[in-house]
């Protein structure tokens, strides 16, 4: 839990209580390399954090798997926009590596707020930059070329080109694999 705790402590810091009430509502989860975390459909209750390995949220657009993030060792994964509106998603999140998580029971976090007024600021404040992260990523689409994308990628996680298999990172830039081995071969 000290890695988790850390990780929190660096966007808001957190009592001692307000730790102790996180560590009763959370719980290890191992997943082993690419398997499902959270399939298509589910309806995302949980709030995870990735101690080790590395996990993608994924989608399907007609047939095609399009990558939409990647999470890799202290960061969070959760879809969003199914944790808030109860609803299943349309959208999954695979674990890549072989991974560790800590889970975190949503709705027995939300509850934590009212007793907690750190861990609601702790969490609003991680909603609000996985927004910007979100709003961010459709610019970079919008905006950039792909060698810019490809680019920002290499400079965000320098390590990707080693752990994610290439198919993924093309659709992850929204580009074909051979595209991207047009765009790497220029490097």
């Amino acid at each position: 839990m000290q890695s988790l705790f850390r990780y929190f402590n660096s966007i808001h810091p957190l009592s001692k209580a307000a730790e102790t009430a996180i560590t009763t509502i959370s719980s290890v989860v191992q997943v082993q390399k690419n398997k499902d975390l959270q399939a298509i459909g589910h309806t995302c209750k949980t709030i995870y954090f990735l101690k080790s390995g590395l996990a993608r949220i994924y989608y399907f657009k007609e047939s095609t798997d399009i990558t939409e993030s990647f999470s890799f060792e202290n960061s969070l994964v959760v879809r969003y926009e199914s944790l808030f509106t109860s609803k299943p998603s349309k959208k999954g999140i695979q674990v890549l590596e072989d991974a560790e998580l800590i889970a975190i029971k949503s709705t027995a976090l939300f509850k934590l707020y009212d007793t907690h007024p750190d861990i609601e600021r702790l969490f609003r404040k991680v909603f609000e930059a996985a927004l910007v992260e979100q709003i961010s990523r459709i610019e970079s689409l919008q905006f950039h070329t792909a060698e810019e994308r490809y680019a920002a990628l290499l400079k965000e996680a320098p390590d990707v080109i080693k752990r994610v298999p290439l198919k993924f990172i093309a659709s992850y830039l929204g580009i074909t694999a051979v595209s991207l081995s047009r765009i790497r071969a220029q490097k």
